[in-house]
């Protein structure tokens, strides 16, 4: 028996939109949104300053998170995730959640161009501090390296979003 709740989770360069789509679709299904990024900076507050720290505490978010998340699911209210699926790994957590919880998902790949998301990130860093995390092009092509486009494959219920 299928769970009538979804979990919508994003794929998507840095700067491509996520968040923007994440805001946008829990008003849109009166889910509950959690935002990786709100978490970690009041559990970890100036403590990630690379990826390998980013990597180590997202980890522990998830290991907080995963129970919680799938109770809501399994309450039958739908969960959007603002954490990145960007990697086949990263999309392993998302699916441990919605097959335990027997919810459906979809995975919403934003998918623009370097050149777009680099412009955009620009944008949303010129109000930010100097010295913010993962601010300026040679940081998002650091982090950019590792981005995986999901593929079919992977067997996800994929929204596909181009601009």
């Amino acid at each position: 028996m299928t769970n009538k709740s979804t979990l919508h989770f994003f794929c998507g360069k840095m700067a491509a939109g996520k968040s923007t789509l994440a805001k946008t679709l829990a008003e849109k299904y009166n889910a509950i949104l959690l935002v990786e990024d709100e978490w970690l900076s009041v559990l970890y507050p100036e403590q990630i300053t690379n990826i390998p720290d980013y990597l180590e505490y997202s980890s522990r978010l998830q290991k907080l998170l995963s129970n919680h998340i799938k109770s809501i699911l399994s309450s039958g209210v739908s969960v959007v995730l603002d954490f990145p699926a960007n990697t086949e790994s990263q999309r392993n957590w998302f699916r441990v959640i919605f097959e335990d919880t027997k919810s459906s998902h979809i995975l919403h790949y934003v998918d623009k161009s370097d050149d777009k998301c680099k412009q955009q990130l620009k944008k949303r860093s010129a109000n930010m501090p100097e010295g913010s995390a993962f601010t300026t092009d040679k940081e998002f092509d650091a982090i950019n390296k590792y981005f995986q486009a999901p593929v079919d494959a992977e067997g996800f219920n994929i929204a596909r979003y181009e601009q």
